[in-house]
């Protein structure tokens, strides 16, 4: 039996996942959180197989940090990455932290089974649409670093405030830009922005 840990903010979502999850023999929820803390502490308890965690985790820590904390414990579970979020900023910070697999929430319920089962075994499991994002990463590729630039672009924020939010020179942060512009076929920040959210690089700014 594979003992599988729900960890999302929505109510009504998880409701929902342990009536799929449950009703599949060989497959059962040993418990349920809405938050990091509670998540946390869950885990502990439990020691599920497999985590089905969501991205988004209201005001707290996301599920991206969440899972790497979890990974980051003595006997971890595996963690399946459960969402909406299909932006390339989400799904590498998702896999960087440790994510086994990574399935979008309009996944048929026969999907998410398979994505359980496979994740319960160490098998990297990616929801068709993610796998083939990271195949066609857009033109000249992006870096790690680019892609965080960017969404922190999106924010507002100067030079000044990205180079002291990444322990840079701002003359590091310009030359970041330089790449960023050259890659992304623009010329300003505001358009550098535009196609990233355009192409799904980052979330539009809520």
């Amino acid at each position: 039996m594979i003992r599988v840990a729900l960890v999302d903010d929505h109510p009504v979502v998880r409701a929902g996942m342990r009536a799929l999850v449950d009703g599949q023999d060989d497959l059962t929820v040993v418990g349920e959180a809405s938050d990091a803390d509670s998540g946390f502490a869950l885990v502990a308890a439990v020691r599920p197989d497999v985590v089905l965690m969501d991205l988004n985790l209201g005001s707290g820590p996301g599920g991206a940090e969440v899972t790497a904390r979890l990974r980051a414990l003595p006997e971890p579970p595996q963690v399946l990455v459960l969402t909406t979020y299909d932006t390339e900023a989400d799904i590498l910070s998702a896999i960087d932290a440790g994510a086994s697999g990574y399935l979008l929430k309009d996944a048929p319920p026969e999907d998410l089974f398979r994505a359980i089962r496979g994740t319960a075994r160490g098998e990297v499991v990616l929801a068709p649409a993610v796998a083939a994002r990271l195949v066609r990463r857009s033109g000249p590729l992006l870096t790690d670093r680019e892609v965080e630039i960017l969404g922190l672009l999106a924010t507002g924020q100067s030079n000044r405030e990205l180079a002291k939010r990444l322990f840079v020179s701002e003359a590091t942060i310009k030359s970041h830009l330089s790449h960023i512009y050259t890659k992304l076929e623009v010329d300003t920040r505001a358009a550098a922005v535009a196609r990233a959210i355009e192409q799904r690089i980052i979330r539009p700014p809520t």
